[in-house]
């Protein structure tokens, strides 16, 4: 598999790197800054035996996304896979929030996903290849105080949903991601509160956070892969039943058992 990820260098974007990598894979990884840890990715790959490719771009230009899969497909020799995994916030209430804070959100979360997916169709044509964007829990209910990211995320949602029917007489399958609670290098500061880690454990029905690692990495690999051959246009929420468990916070609902 020839693969292009964005948002490789940390969190969920390295994991699936190094999953995909320990599975054969040729890996072009992207990111936007993090320059030494996007090095320190690629080495480790290279060391392990594989195939990397270090790319850097600011997925807020235009032209960056063409840009990248260009430069990925010439050194990899074609395209089998993409992952979208870079995506922004900007935390603030829709009342008083910036235009400009609006517009590079989704420009990066949504406009970028559509342009690397737009940019990588021929490739992905030609291998009846496969692409997962990461989208978020946030995208399926809102998150109130987070700005544009929970609309960006639902029309990443949506946007997948279209192209994977607009593509699927391609061979071309596009699913997406929608990761809960995830412990990564930007969320592990809180989980070093242990008031905070508890209280975020208990309200997930699995009472644990995830790890990009060993959750996330295979969630997408799957999705990816030949195991996920007749599944296109799903959204996978891997966020442990949190959002499905809603209703039994409510005081006074009878639960279900588990850890109280």
């Amino acid at each position: 598999m020839r693969v292009l990820i964005t948002g490789a260098s940390r969190g969920i974007g390295r994991a699936v790197a190094l999953r995909l990598a320990a599975q054969g894979a040729a890996v072009a990884a992207c990111a936007s800054a993090h320059g030494d840890e996007l090095d320190r990715l690629v080495a480790q790959i290279r060391a392990a035996g594989g195939t990397a490719l270090p790319l850097l771009g600011d997925l807020q230009q235009s032209d960056t996304p063409a840009r990248l899969v260009e430069q990925a497909a010439a050194a990899l020799g074609g395209l089998d896979a993409l992952v979208g995994n870079a995506g922004i916030s900007s935390p603030a209430p829709l009342a008083t929030l910036d235009a400009a804070a609006w517009d590079r959100v989704f420009n990066v979360n949504v406009r970028a996903q559509w342009l690397l997916a737009r940019a990588a169709h021929p490739w992905l044509q030609r291998s009846r290849g496969s692409l997962v964007a990461v989208a978020s829990m946030s995208g399926v209910q809102p998150y109130a105080g987070m700005g544009p990211y929970s609309a960006s995320k639902a029309a990443l949602i949506m946007l997948v949903r279209q192209l994977a029917q607009e593509w699927a007489a391609d061979g071309i399958r596009v699913n997406c991601v929608s990761p809960g609670l995830v412990r990564t290098p930007l969320t592990q500061p809180m989980y070093d509160i242990p008031t905070t880690r508890a209280a975020r454990e208990a309200l997930v029905p699995l009472h644990r956070i995830a790890e990009a690692d060993a959750d996330m990495a295979g969630t997408v690999a799957f999705l990816l892969g030949p195991d996920a051959g007749y599944i296109t246009g799903h959204n996978l929420l891997a966020d442990g039943g949190l959002l499905d468990s809603v209703q039994g916070h409510i005081v006074g609902r009878p639960r279900s058992g588990g850890p109280s």
